[in-house]
């Protein structure tokens, strides 16, 4: 899992090709590990030309729905797309810490730092 932080009155989607160089894959077994995940799931903010392209020059699937006013249309698995609650409830269990629901840090580094410890923790409480 990876993490990308952007500034609070901005969109994410920006932020969207950082996230995908970042991302890292474990495979099973030996060996490096990916760099592209194998299918990304979005909102309907993050139904650009840009992301879509993106996505589809490095091989990786879409599950983004289209905004009303784009005109093109395409096969959309709306069973993946339910998926994505998730990644939702897992922000929202992390917001149980105060310190990341309020964001008391000040600087980037250790807010993103926080945000990792929780979601470590989280883990480990489900695999155990």
């Amino acid at each position: 899992m990876t993490l990308v932080l952007t500034p609070g009155q901005a969109h994410e989607a920006p932020a969207f090709p950082r996230l995908l160089a970042q991302g890292a894959v474990r495979r099973p077994g030996r060996g490096r590990p990916r760099v592209r995940p194998q299918r990304v799931a979005g909102d309907k903010g993050y139904s650009s030309r840009a992301i879509r392209h993106a996505c589809r020059r490095r091989g990786i699937r879409i599950t983004i729905p289209r905004k009303a006013n784009e005109c093109q249309s395409g096969p959309f698995d709306r069973t993946r797309y339910r998926l994505r609650h998730r990644v939702e409830n897992l922000i929202a269990r992390c917001k149980q810490y105060r310190s990341l629901a309020t964001r008391y840090d000040k600087r980037a580094q250790s807010y993103r730092a926080l945000w990792l410890i929780a979601f470590t923790m989280l883990w480990i409480q489900h695999v155990h």
